[in-house]
């Protein structure tokens, strides 16, 4: 059975992954038609054509979302996949050509990692390439490969973050989520078991992180037919789910920042989807923790 984000129908999913350097780079390939939406709550985003996915753009649709370690170096791991996507001919018609629309966000991953080891063209073009619906692998892997959790109280307590992907569903329509978890907080169960260690309810934290060293990444999915306005109900309960689940979220130190991706015709009611977001970022937030630890 896929319990992962590629279980909603076009949906697929591609990493390139780099243990030693520790880094890596995930790509979310979408079946079109589609309609994209993106928020940041996080002070310390590193993002791409993050401009064109708000409310009242002329561009609605993307051809894949690029979730990627190496800060803003790896930001250029994005160009590669819009390479592959035009040697495929997917894009946005224009006159004179397609252009394929790439929006991307990056987790600061060069500390414990190799500083020097960044995704680039070349290694998002593989993780495109390397994209199937298969199970979504989890863990230590792609953009989660270098990604750790609950440095605010201190480095000394830092754990491996990773990445995870569940679903849950809405009636007949599906909501699947994909999280790169590389938060300055602790991270919790949606019932408030402890993964990582840490208060459930977060004091003064030992010692401050330094700024722009973190990042939950959050891709939403549903085969739900939704208007942009429909689709950020959701994306507004994702971050629900990811300030229930690490705590503290939201920072001045963490990027935090949910796409959120509408591609079928399932008419489903848009609460209910919004709950069902609700529940799968927080299973693949807490996937992601398992996994990379196991």
């Amino acid at each position: 059975m896929n319990d992962t984000i590629t279980a909603v129908e076009g949906i697929e999913v591609g990493h390139w992954t780099d243990l030693q350097g520790k880094t890596g780079c995930t790509v979310v390939v979408l079946p079109e038609p589609n309609v994209v939406t993106a928020e940041a709550r996080g002070a310390a985003p590193g993002t791409r054509e993050y401009a064109l996915l708000q409310q009242g753009m002329r561009v609605e649709q993307a051809q894949a979302i690029v979730l990627t370690g190496g800060s803003a170096f790896g930001l250029s791991s994005a160009d590669g996949v819009v390479r592959g996507l035009e040697a495929d001919g997917r894009g946005h018609e224009t006159p004179v050509a397609r252009i394929p629309v790439v929006p991307a966000a990056v987790i600061f991953d060069l500390f414990p990692g190799d500083a020097a080891a960044r995704p680039g063209p070349d290694e998002g073009e593989m993780a495109y390439r390397d994209a199937s619906d298969r199970p979504v692998e989890q863990g230590l892997v792609g953009a989660g490969t270098g990604a750790t959790v609950a440095k605010w109280r201190g480095f000394e307590n830092i754990r491996p973050g990773g990445l995870g992907s569940a679903t849950r569903s809405a009636g007949d329509a599906t909501v699947g989520a994909i999280a790169v978890a590389n938060a300055v907080g602790d991270v919790f169960t949606i019932g408030g078991e402890p993964l990582t260690g840490g208060s459930p309810e977060p004091g003064p934290p030992a010692l401050m992180p330094d700024p722009l060293t973190n990042t939950t990444l959050v891709a939403l999915a549903t085969d739900a037919k939704l208007s942009r306005a429909e689709l950020s109900r959701l994306v507004v309960r994702a971050h629900g789910a990811m300030a229930a689940c690490i705590r503290p979220a939201h920072t001045r130190f963490d990027g935090d920042i949910v796409f959120g991706v509408s591609c079928g015709t399932v008419e489903a009611n848009v609460e209910a989807l919004a709950e069902a977001a609700f529940g799968a970022t927080a299973a693949a937030i807490e996937n992601a923790v398992r996994s990379a630890s196991t």
